[in-house]
């Protein structure tokens, strides 16, 4: 099996060979495609240099899937072209509501790749994904009415350039010295933002309308989310503080016990100092963590979760990689 990499140059698609190291996704030929500005360089996979193709004039009919991890003006541009020849799995936000795309996360909805009449899958949005894996065993014994979430997310969620300048503007900031914000609204730097992606009319950002409208697509379009969307000065991971309300009675243990067997979850839920995950804990490793698990007592059926998971990881590279291995085992790729 052939594969290409769109934006192989980027944090996700970097990512994306990093999870294809450690997986056993049989590959054939592997294609690295990029702009014309990265044309000719050369990324080691597996102790082999592969040189970067121009995505311009890269021809799609020689591969069986390719993952697009350029975002949506490069997704708009050539994902149908390619889905011509191919499977393609979009990591961007441009085909996520797509009525004729499946929106997947392999482990809650699968079955919806049926669904699918492009070629194209889209990958949700990175605190979508986390937070719908907890979410999923949750809804399937309990029914969820409405979720209530507030993240708390890095700043690799906007790519390298906003890594690049949180260093930067640490530095500053510990000399006392004037800081200008390039890739946010205000300074980022022991501060927290409010505000990801852009408004909308109704006051909430995109991002927030992004994991309403995901969480209805990939779970059930019955259940009522509201979002306040943060971002922090970590580099790597996102936080989700949950509350949710269901329809059914719930315990604690069956809580525990339904979120640690489902796939991709672990709970760290000890009611001592540190007994919970931090983002620098959940970077680098594929679960999704769940701690601080407690019942809410101000409404009937209440409850309240810690999310943590590494964005880069569950919220895109892995997830788009999980949905790669879901095509290859039910044989989707071939058609």
């Amino acid at each position: 099996m052939n594969i290409a990499i769109v934006g192989a140059t980027g944090n996700v698609g970097r990512k994306i060979l990093e999870v294809l190291e450690k997986k056993e996704l049989s590959i054939d030929n592997l294609y690295l495609v990029a702009s014309s500005k990265s044309s000719g360089k050369k990324i080691k996979f597996k102790d082999k240099e592969y040189e970067v193709c121009d995505l311009e004039s890269f021809d799609f009919s020689k591969v069986k899937i390719a993952f697009f991890s350029a975002g949506g003006k490069v997704a708009e541009k050539f994902a149908e072209k390619a889905a011509k020849n191919c499977l393609v799995i979009d990591n961007s936000s441009y085909y996520r509501m797509d009525l004729e795309v499946p929106l997947i996360v392999p482990q809650v909805n699968s079955e919806a790749l049926n669904d699918m009449k492009k070629n194209i899958i889209a990958n949700p949005n990175c605190s979508t994904a986390q937070l719908v894996i907890a979410l999923k065993p949750l809804h399937d014994l309990f029914t969820i009415k409405r979720v209530v979430v507030s993240t708390y997310q890095s700043v690799s969620g906007g790519g390298k350039a906003p890594m690049d300048e949180l260093v930067d503007q640490t530095k500053l900031a510990l000399n006392n010295k004037k800081i200008k914000s390039v890739n946010f609204t205000k300074q980022i730097a022991f501060n927290v933002i409010p505000h990801i992606d852009v408004f909308s009319e109704n006051g909430y950002t995109k991002e927030e309308l992004k994991m309403t409208n995901e969480i209805k697509k990939i779970l059930d379009d019955k259940i009522n989310l509201t979002a306040t969307c943060v971002r922090i000065p970590v580099s790597v991971s996102h936080s989700e503080s949950v509350n949710i309300q269901f329809e059914k009675n719930f315990s604690l243990e069956e809580v525990r016990k339904a979120l640690d067997n489902f796939e991709g979850c672990k709970v760290i839920d000890d009611r001592v100092d540190g007994g919970y995950s931090t983002p620098i804990e959940a970077e680098g490793k594929d679960e999704t963590f769940i701690s601080r698990i407690r019942e809410d007592k101000t409404v009937k059926n209440g409850l309240n979760l810690w999310i943590v998971s590494d964005n880069l990881l569950r919220g895109a590279a892995l997830n788009a990689v999980e949905i790669a291995e879901a095509l290859v085992k039910n044989n989707f790729y071939g058609k």
